[in-house]
């Protein structure tokens, strides 16, 4: 597709007006919500959809500003936290983007980085500080974790000894991510890098939740990607601490043994797995009151942890 002119995915507004738009650019990559284009030898523009994704399927509805949230709510922490790994953001603002791009603010502006371009490590590095998820389905089966054994008798949402790093693979749109062990890890991305995923992204798990607890809010899990840059540093990538790759629960409604209310994309899986939906396609369309909601609660995180 290299010097096409790209058609951006049809997206709507909260009038319902929809807009296409495009870009002087050569698509890369479209991932579940993210679309990777070619600015220059070294920079890639990367753009936010509305698209949302469950089981590691992209449903059929958008969440209007969703991809603006997470963008923002990014650089925040990008920003916050770059002493711990740096990252790939170069630019943030879109008045600085270049002059070429700037017909295109009406879909681009506060969702759109230019980033440095990496060579993607592929592994989902995965911090739990709390039983939730697939990790307390597995606990409950076999008493582990990402294969750490740990103590009997913990509850749903009991908040762990220590934060656990546990990954998973990061598979291609449209295949199944897969939890490994941390010697499964160092097998693909190397005993070195498997170790500096580790403990920075334990760090960065530290750091955040000890921040949003001042705020009244539990970060019961997260997850990061990383990549290496032209120097073969590796750095921080993608997105942060977002209610798409983080469970977000309320401090003052949080009691070990039921799950917790969350502010983040929780509320969507539940809502799918109330419908008996088998994770196959035919992918379930999101009615009018769930994508409020689910924006609402997307809004609040974000307003919670930037003030």
């Amino acid at each position: 597709m290299t010097g096409e002119f790209v058609i951006l995915s049809e997206t709507k507004n909260l009038k319902g007006k929809s807009m296409k738009n495009k870009l002087p650019l050569a698509l890369l990559y479209s991932g579940k919500v993210r679309d990777l284009y070619r600015l220059s030898e070294k920079e890639i523009l990367m753009v936010a959809s509305d698209r949302i994704s469950a089981f590691d399927y992209i449903l059929p509805t958008p969440v209007p500003d969703k991809g603006k949230i997470l963008t923002q709510l990014s650089v925040f922490w990008f920003r916050k936290l770059e002493k711990i790994v740096p990252n790939h953001l170069l630019v943030s603002d879109f008045a600085s983007f270049p002059a070429s791009l700037q017909p295109f603010g009406e879909y681009l502006a506060g969702r759109s980085l230019i980033v440095k371009e990496v060579k993607k490590i592929k592994i989902e590095a995965v911090v739990r500080g709390y039983l939730a998820g697939s990790g307390w389905e597995e606990y409950r089966v076999k008493g582990t974790v990402g294969g750490i054994p740990l103590p009997a008798g913990l509850q749903m949402a009991s908040r762990l000894p220590e934060p656990l790093f546990t990954p998973a693979t990061k598979e291609e749109v449209g295949n199944h991510d897969r939890n490994i062990t941390f010697a499964e890890c160092a097998q693909i991305a190397g005993p070195e890098t498997a170790g500096h995923l580790r403990d920075k992204s334990i760090a960065l798990y530290r750091a955040a939740a000890e921040y949003a607890l001042q705020k009244g809010i539990i970060i019961a899990d997260t997850k990061f990607e990383f990549g290496f840059d032209d120097q073969g540093g590796i750095i921080l990538i993608d997105e942060m601490f977002t209610p798409d790759s983080s469970r977000f629960w309320e401090k003052e409604k949080y009691q070990p043994g039921q799950e917790p209310a969350s502010l983040d994309k929780q509320y969507v899986r539940n809502y799918l797995l109330g419908l008996k939906w088998d994770k196959n396609p035919p992918v379930p369309e999101l009615p009018a009151e769930v994508v409020a909601n689910t924006r609402g609660k997307y809004q609040q995180i974000y307003e919670i942890l930037t003030g």
